[in-house]
């Protein structure tokens, strides 16, 4: 039998080059150099400054012993360091972890411990807890650098054996760095919440992080030179990849150190913001600022939204002020985004209302995406497209990670028969949309009957005095579990437990209906998630009041 004559052509340098996002920031630094790359208060960098600054620090790490495969960590708000890190880093040949800001000492401990990492750079403001952590890991030869922010304090705090700057300089632009010789090159180390048990150690590659950039640039339609307000923790998934991705559409990264309403709406006006990203809570934060009442905008704003399933009336509220927002979801485990609620021109007609329901929907398989399935819990066989069908969500393609670092068994698990395993509860619509309706562990069954949190959740953010709401099981003699609804409301806003009661009578059936509500504020991560496994906990300790 003869060879395939398509077969008879060798693989070289000429026709072959690994995939890497690392090649956005040489071809952007070549074509627009002068053009603002970075801007964070009164620093700006054009692109070809922030190019040969992520040398220097690529060539200060390789002087400092850093080798391929090594670890080097980060603990930053989003400034130009924290976006430097994303290229000087893996330029270096080293894998770059972003740790979370909000992270306890323990925690911090743990993960420099388990990603082996051989530099940590630390954001002053953050030293205390950093501090605790570093005597809890204990290494002695661990590399630590302070980022000295001044805009935020004139009096930092060094816990380093060198400051960002002067470390930078021990590098220079003139020396040599590769691209990765293999994609499947690990590029980035991103834990879990570890939100029950250790978080575990996520691995990226370069071929899915340059994908992940060309998927999000085709699905959410971004133009070349756009300004993207950094809203979205850079430690969370890499940022979603945005980084990278304006990198290669040399567009303007404006960074911001809190979510701050007030700054927000005024950047966008003075810097003519296109594009920028947050969790729900943020949504709900602006749509609640009594900034929100006096900001008019003239330009087009895109709004990307991730995190947890966002109200329809949130949604609703937010287009108001002049947003057009897109949902999509994702995991830490898919890189960030990988299924977009990408609009249907068929929709254009549908009243305000109807438009705010179809987004609020998680959406469609990306273009990066090579498949996703919403498959029943018992059998594996796909559940109908009824849009009422609850299964699990299934993805597969080529922005899943590698596996989770030194956890085969977790890895296998996660990756069995050829899919990744989200834990997360769905329905199927029409066209390949998915609904997410519950985390495995957030359904709620009561007498039998499956409950879905989200959709009480939806139903109390419609109330008027209700700013943000999560939805939990109540433990029950008579029934097993019930709802219990944890309110957090808007400033000025008072509510009864039965005034919410005879609220929900009006949209929800009986047995979904919350059987307890607790007022307060809700505990959040640093993407604005609701911390629903604390919530969990109260409920199930006997402690409500």
């Amino acid at each position: 039998m003869s060879a395939n004559k398509f077969d008879a052509f060798a693989i070289s340098d000429a026709n072959y080059d690994p995939l890497t996002p690392l090649s956005f920031l040489r071809r952007t630094a070549l074509m627009f150099p002068d053009r603002r790359a970075v801007v964070y208060g009164e620093r700006q960098y054009s692109w070809q400054a922030f190019y040969d600054r992520c040398k220097k620090l690529a060539s200060a790490l390789r002087r400092a012993g850093i080798q391929k495969g090594d670890t080097v960590a980060i603990l930053a708000a989003n400034t130009p360091e924290m976006v430097e890190a994303h290229f000087g880093i893996p330029m270096s040949g080293a894998v770059l972890n972003t740790v979370n800001t909000r992270l306890d000492d323990e925690t911090i401990a743990y993960i420099l411990g388990h990603g082996e990492a051989k530099v940590f750079i630390v954001d002053y403001e953050l030293a205390p807890q950093t501090k605790r952590a570093l005597e809890l890991h204990g290494d002695k030869d661990l590399l630590v650098i302070d980022i000295l922010d001044l805009k935020n304090t004139s009096h930092p705090s060094a816990i380093g054996s060198q400051d960002y700057e002067s470390f930078l300089s021990t590098g220079s632009e003139d020396d040599e760095w590769a691209m990765p010789t293999n994609e499947w090159d690990a590029i980035g180390l991103s834990y879990t919440s570890g939100t029950s048990g250790r978080p575990k150690g996520v691995v990226y590659h370069h071929r899915g992080s340059y994908l992940m950039s060309m998927g999000t640039i085709t699905d959410w339609d971004l133009p070349r030179h756009p300004n993207y307000l950094y809203t979205v923790p850079m430690f969370h998934c890499n940022g979603w990849g945005h980084a990278w991705t304006m990198a290669a559409l040399a567009g303007t990264i404006f960074c911001t150190r809190a979510i701050d309403p007030e700054e927000i709406f005024s950047t966008i006006l003075e810097h003519e913001i296109s594009h920028f990203g947050g969790a729900p809570i943020v949504l709900s934060m602006l749509l609640n600022s009594p900034a929100a009442k006096e900001f008019v905008c003239n330009h087009k704003i895109e709004l990307m939204t991730a995190g947890a399933p966002p109200p329809a009336a949130v949604l609703q509220g937010v287009e108001k002020l002049g947003f057009n927002v897109t949902q999509v979801y994702g995991l830490t485990e898919t890189y960030g985004h990988t299924v977009m609620s990408t609009w249907n021109s068929d929709w254009d007609n549908l009243d305000a209302e109807a438009r705010a329901k179809l987004k609020a929907r998680q959406g469609a398989a990306m273009v990066m995406t090579a498949g996703m399935r919403i498959v029943d819990m018992e059998s594996g066989i796909d559940v109908p497209a009824d849009g009422e069908t609850i299964g699990e969500i299934l993805i597969r393609g080529n922005t899943i990670m590698k596996g989770y670092l030194k956890d085969q068994d977790n890895t296998a698990e996660s990756l069995k028969d050829g899919w990744f395993h989200t834990g997360d509860l769905a329905v199927m619509h029409a066209q390949g949309y998915a609904e997410i309706k519950d985390r495995l562990k957030d359904i709620i069954i009561s007498g039998g009957e499956n409950i879905s949190s989200v959709e009480i959740e939806g139903v109390l953010h419609k109330h008027p005095a209700v700013s943000l709401a999560a939805v939990v099981a109540l433990p029950d003699k008579k029934w097993g579990e019930v709802p219990c609804a944890f309110l957090e409301l808007l400033e000025g806003k008072s509510v009864s437990e039965n005034e919410i009661d005879t609220f929900c009578r009006s949209h929800l059936a009986g047995f979904k209906r919350p059987k307890k509500v607790i007022f307060g504020e809700l505990p959040k991560t640093a993407t604005g998630k609701i911390q629903k496994y604390e919530l969990r906990a109260l409920a199930r300790s006997g402690k409500l009041n």
